[in-house]
């Protein structure tokens, strides 16, 4: 049923292009995971033909959604569910100017775009747009670009003069504020991450399996590193939440040479 729907949405006046990515062309697919369908389009598909493919293909639907950009959410008749996206080729092209051509990095995940843009599979893409960035991103990974990843998220680990994601987390300790700690144990592990996937020219995958994922892609990671990274996850909550993440760090600066 996914690639009859795959078909009719090839048809749509106005598209640009039309890719599979998420977890369908990369590591770690399993039989829970969903189809991943970007649409590229200047303006998105109208509500009423969403609406109409949601009523031929799906028994259950939610069309419309905004929570995290314009998108759609299926389950098939068949039981399989696919996630709609819709973006503009023309955006996705200034992501690639900001983030791979001026090499701008930002606060966890710099690069997650861009890996979502190079690992796509293309469904449909008739003016060959979308093929010419994955042309343009098989270039060696920049190294001004490692310099401004690691220059915008170490820092914030630990060593900047205040308001360092450790700094954080010891005041909301002291304030037994356990869903600070959660909240900036998160945002410490995410630009741990991006520093870790940088300096390893590997751009970053999401959220989802990054310990899995590093240890495939990284040829250098920081030592007894996934029994680090879980006992910072394990330990939140917990009071010698600092000295696991001080170990953590610590072997990071040892791999960094810091």
């Amino acid at each position: 049923m996914i690639q009859a729907l795959i078909e009719e949405l090839k048809s749509q006046e106005g598209l640009d292009a039309l890719v599979l990515a998420g977890s369908r062309t990369g590591m770690g697919s399993d039989p829970f995971s969903d189809y991943d369908l970007y649409l590229y389009a200047e303006t998105p598909l109208s509500l009423e033909i969403r609406r109409e493919l949601a009523e031929r293909y799906a028994k259950q639907a939610e069309v419309g959604n905004n929570f995290f950009g314009e998108g759609d959410e299926f389950l098939l008749k068949d039981g399989t569910y696919a996630d709609f996206m819709y973006r503009s080729l023309s955006w996705a092209e200034d992501e690639v100017k900001r983030v791979w051509v001026d090499c701008h990095g930002q606060v966890g995940y710099s690069t997650a775009f861009i890996h979502n843009l190079k690992t796509s599979q293309i469904l449909f893409d008739p003016q060959h747009r979308f093929a010419a960035l994955q042309e343009q991103l098989s270039s060696e990974y920049p190294s001004a670009l490692v310099q401004a990843i690691i220059a915008k998220n170490h820092p914030l680990l630990r060593s900047k003069l205040t308001a360092s994601y450790y700094e954080q987390i010891e005041h909301a300790l002291v304030r037994n504020d356990l869903v600070s700690v959660a909240h900036r144990t998160s945002a410490l592990l995410a630009s741990y991450f991006d520093v870790l996937f940088a300096f390893n020219r590997q751009t970053h995958p999401g959220e989802k399996r990054l310990i899995q994922w590093a240890e495939h892609t990284c040829s250098r990671l920081p030592s007894n590193f996934a029994a680090d990274v879980q006992a910072v996850v394990q330990g939140i909550g917990q009071a010698d939440i600092l000295q696991k993440i001080t170990v953590l760090l610590d072997h990071l600066d040892e791999l960094l040479g810091l």
